[in-house]
């Protein structure tokens, strides 16, 4: 889609096209406000600028969108469909690895009441691994601020995905 179609569309289609990017309505509600738009560049940067309104309820919304990595998202979903294809890259087939995220998984929920979150494009399951027993150390806090930019860095990934042809 070129940002000439997005900005054609209807108020309804675009938040529709954009929810599935980040279950936060409020975000998707602004991306689309935000239009026209006079290039891609432009879209992306008020996607991003989007982001930084994020509170800790909305982050929360998102997450619970979102599989425990390492784990196959179910249904036929946008958002499912999206999970599945960032996980592809993954090789997650060797037992010891399964093993490892099941249980990073589990602690981290248990230290901090939600689903581990990560940008799993573009990394390896080992990189992801070391990323999940690192932030397992974070302050509440700090994790906190980590997961936010996971999910941004996601969201606008996805966005970028929306344009390219």
């Amino acid at each position: 889609m070129t940002f000439e179609e997005f900005n054609a569309l209807s108020e309804f289609e675009a938040v529709a096209l954009l929810r599935p990017l980040v279950n936060i309505p409020a975000w998707a509600k602004t991306v689309s406000d935000a239009r026209p738009y006079t290039c891609v560049e432009d879209a992306l940067h008020s996607a991003e600028s989007a982001c930084e309104n994020w509170q800790q309820e909305d982050i929360a919304q998102a997450l619970s969108a979102h599989p425990r990595i390492g784990e196959r998202a179910s249904g036929a979903s946008k958002e499912a469909q999206l999970s599945r294809g960032e996980q592809a890259t993954l090789n997650i087939s060797q037992p010891t690895v399964i093993d490892a995220l099941h249980e990073g998984n589990l602690r981290y929920e248990q230290r901090f009441g939600r689903v581990f979150l990560i940008r799993a494009r573009g990394r390896s399951s080992e990189e992801i691994l070391e990323n999940l027993q690192r932030r397992l150390k974070n302050s509440p806090d700090a994790e906190y601020q980590e997961t936010a930019q996971q999910l941004k860095e996601i969201t606008l990934l996805r966005l970028k995905e929306i344009f390219q042809p």
